[in-house]
């Protein structure tokens, strides 16, 4: 299933370079640029993303108010910042106002291709679910969180802490170091 998304940045050459790098992941289309808060605002409405990729310095108004507004609306819309704003304050109301994720500008490709697939592997996890386990949860919000953001010793991935964590929940006992790894 494909993720609509809405890049919202004042800057047009920047919009379009993200629309760029955004049509280079799977999963994931453009389905409009806004270039303004209002233009925003009524795109969502008219094409109804799953996910806005926003700046925070735009014409007409702040991004972390549109993101508020955003949020606050019909909408079930998620919301990455993408932002040269670097301010602690700002960092701080984006994520209290529901952005899940915060990407400082200039970032190279593979910086935004994390992030995207991050957000995609989320849905997808809760989407696999009808009810979620706490373990559930903590997989979702780990998935959100970049490998940088990751607290596991050094030489352990995140997908090898994930099969081991898989492979135990559904071993139902109690298994060998061997039995793991096989």
């Amino acid at each position: 299933m494909t993720i609509p998304v809405l890049i919202v940045d004042d800057d047009v050459r920047v919009a379009v370079n993200h629309q760029k790098f955004v049509d280079r992941v799977d999963g994931f289309t453009v389905v409009g640029l806004a270039h303004t808060a209002e233009q925003a605002m009524g795109l969502v409405t008219e094409l109804q993303p799953e996910l806005v990729l926003l700046d925070i310095y735009l014409p007409d108004d702040s991004g972390v108010r549109l993101l508020q507004r955003l949020r606050g609306g019909a909408h079930a819309i998620d919301v990455i910042v993408i932002t040269a704003a670097r301010d602690t304050e700002t960092v701080q109301a984006s994520m209290q106002a529901g952005a899940v994720q915060y990407l400082l500008k200039p970032f190279p490709f593979s910086a935004l291709r994390d992030r995207l697939e991050r957000y995609a592997a989320a849905k997808n996890k809760l989407a696999s679910v009808t009810e979620a386990e706490q373990s559930d949860v903590d997989h979702v919000f780990g998935l959100l969180r970049s490998e940088a953001q990751s607290s596991l010793p050094k030489g352990l991935s995140q997908a090898t802490a994930q099969l081991v964590t898989d492979t135990l929940r559904t071993a139902g006992s109690d298994l060998s170091a061997a039995e793991v790894a096989e």
